[in-house]
């Protein structure tokens, strides 16, 4: 027997499907890791909260600024940084990770251009990437992990783009998936944000920097408006939680683990992660937890 389901009409079977939730995911972004302001342990609480929750987290979009700040530190103390975090990974999560990487995650040491570490490869080796954006299909969704870290014109500091080469591959990916397949997209820098409208510096200038959100945020919207299967872009970056609906694209900001920094909140914006219900048919849940 046929029935009608949100203004479809859809099989018993099917409809019941629908109702249920094929993946769970926990967005956990800007943890910036280092053994100081007792943030390894405030981490490892936040991973076993992650993998409490019930029903229980799928995996974990990892969404980039993953050790503390790679471009002010040395070799040494870097190293250090990304030791502990494999080791607590180890000890403390059973979830696989998808990670995309952030500006705290590039050595853009102008001093140290002549290094292996120089650029994104060191951290990339870290945490098994071959390439600094990457597709996945996992729960009947694509997911569209970006690279929206790079120098700007002068090559003194980072603005938020994807440039002509990951734009031109960002197209493809989205014309080769099926029309019926829904998509996410994740991002470091904000591909779309409210939140610098109500930065202490900007207010009334209305002033938005480079490194604050995408530069390319007008091409990216309008890409998007030709795909209706892009459902929702989540980012960190700013450590702040807002939510943007644009075009029927929902842009979500999650806040950050650490915080302002691990030093309290972020204006008003408690340390957290995202944890987002993914349905079959292109909807979602969303929330914002604090650990």
């Amino acid at each position: 027997m046929i029935k009608r389901l949100g203004g479809l009409l859809v099989a018993p079977g099917l409809a019941l499907q629908m109702k249920e939730p094929v993946l769970r995911v926990a967005h956990v972004t800007d943890v910036h890791l280092k053994d100081k302001w007792d943030a390894p342990a405030r981490w490892r609480r936040c991973l076993g909260h992650v993998q409490s929750r019930k029903p229980g987290v799928d995996m974990i979009l990892n969404g980039g600024d993953i050790v503390f700040d790679m471009n002010k530190e040395n070799l040494d103390t870097i190293q250090v940084q990304w030791k502990l975090w494999h080791s607590i990974l180890k000890e403390e999560s059973s979830l696989p990770i998808h990670y995309c990487l952030g500006n705290h995650d590039i050595w853009w040491n102008e001093d140290d251009k002549g290094q292996a570490l120089y650029g994104k490869q060191f951290s990339m080796e870290q945490v098994g990437l071959s390439a600094s954006y990457y597709s996945f299909m996992k729960g009947g969704w694509k997911f569209i992990v970006l690279d929206s870290c790079h120098l700007d014109l002068d090559n003194t500091w980072y603005i938020g783009k994807l440039g002509d080469v990951q734009f031109g591959w960002l197209q493809q990916e989205l014309a080769a998936t099926p029309a019926d397949v829904p998509v996410l997209v994740l991002s470091h820098i904000p591909i779309l944000t409210a939140t610098q409208l109500v930065a202490d510096d900007i207010v009334n200038k209305w002033e938005l920097l480079g490194g604050d959100m995408h530069t390319d945020v007008e091409k990216i919207v309008e890409l998007f408006y030709r795909f209706p299967n892009v459902k929702l872009c989540l980012s960190g970056h700013v450590h702040l939680r807002d939510k943007v609906v644009y075009n029927n694209v929902t842009y979500i900001c999650n806040g950050a683990v650490s915080g302002a920094w691990w030093e309290g909140y972020r204006r008003q914006t408690e340390p957290g992660y995202g944890v987002i219900d993914l349905y079959a048919d292109g909807r979602f849940d969303e929330a914002y937890v604090k650990y």
